[in-house]
């Protein structure tokens, strides 16, 4: 007789136990010779070795399915149990569901310039996406990274901003560095929290598979077999784009987004996201998306804004090119 103990990843203890353990009694019911114990995040199993390696085959496999869709019938169980139903992971493609998010939110590439974003994504390890407010680069970005950290594709998920005030002042917010960036870095988390769990995101979090931080914790790093993301970063210089983009290490992916109609950089300091997509747009395996306002899926009122600000610096400029 073996003895063995599984532990319970972080995933929605209704969704695996059921009503009433309806969907665990499935799984006892599979394994009969099996004396089977859960206590809270463990499960005891007791038996001929060879069963209970098949019990952990197919718990992996249920783990698995919830980790990926969130949910599990009381029939995809049994076909789970029975061999029938294998993992099948959102594939790269335009038209197809990015990840699956609480709630039975399916997150999907929505315009054009979207499902270019996505494709682009798939055969290049760098990507530029460069757009207006709105038109969901960083949300699409945050999808690609979670789909490739679910299938294995890498190890851990990085995401950084540069640490450029737009009017306001951080030395002023209360707490220590950590506090004072966490809502800076907040449309970050938003992100994360509609595609993965609380308690998947705070265990993600805590053991740094999932990173968030400033870019100016990057330096001296090497990012290997990591998907990461450069947010806002019109408000790099060219000096920190540089190091940044430097980072790179083996099995990593890149994607760098941000507008340059909002560079909060000092009027004389030069972006080094425009910089760095004229020096790099022509290099294989980077590719350079621009998304417009016909991209934009907030509030209709959102498109309008933008065109009505652009209209204005076209105005205020035109003036400067005559002269």
């Amino acid at each position: 007789m073996q003895e063995k103990e599984i532990e319970i990843p972080a995933i929605d203890p209704i969704e695996f136990f059921g009503a009433n353990n309806s969907k665990f009694k499935i799984v006892r019911n599979a394994f009969p010779k099996l004396k089977i114990i859960a206590r809270g995040k463990m499960i005891k199993v007791v038996g001929d070795e060879d069963e209970i390696k098949r019990f952990e085959g197919a718990m992996d496999s249920i783990f698995m399915h919830l980790d990926t869709y969130l949910k599990v019938s009381d029939r995809q169980i049994e076909k789970i149990l029975g061999g029938e139903l294998s993992l099948e992971l959102p594939k790269p493609g335009s038209e197809e569901i990015l990840v699956y998010g609480p709630g039975g939110i399916q997150v999907k590439a929505r315009t054009p310039n979207q499902k270019v974003m996505v494709e682009a994504a798939s055969k290049n390890d760098m990507i530029f996406a460069i757009g207006p407010a709105g038109t969901g680069k960083t949300y699409t970005a945050v999808a690609l990274a979670v789909r490739a950290l679910k299938a294995k594709q890498v190890r851990r998920i990085i995401l950084t901003r540069p640490a450029v005030e737009a009017g306001e002042n951080l030395g002023f917010l209360p707490g220590d560095l950590k506090e004072k960036l966490d809502p800076y870095l907040q449309p970050l988390y938003d992100a994360l929290q509609d595609m993965i769990p609380y308690e998947k995101l705070a265990e993600y979090l805590e053991k740094g598979i999932i990173e968030i931080a400033p870019l100016a914790f990057m330096r001296g790093r090497t990012l290997d077999h990591a998907f990461v993301i450069l947010d806002e970063a019109q408000n790099a210089t060219v000096s920190q784009m540089k190091m940044f983009l430097t980072r790179m290490g083996e099995n990593a992916k890149f994607t760098v987004t941000g507008d340059m109609t909002q560079i909060d950089l000092p009027k004389k300091q030069q972006s080094g996201l425009a910089k760095a997509v004229r020096l790099v747009q022509d290099i294989e395996g980077i590719a350079v998306i621009r998304l417009t306002t016909k991209d934009v899926i907030r509030h209709k009122l959102v498109t309008a804004i933008i065109n009505a600000f652009e209209i204005d610096e076209e105005k205020r400029d035109a003036p400067e090119a005559q002269a």
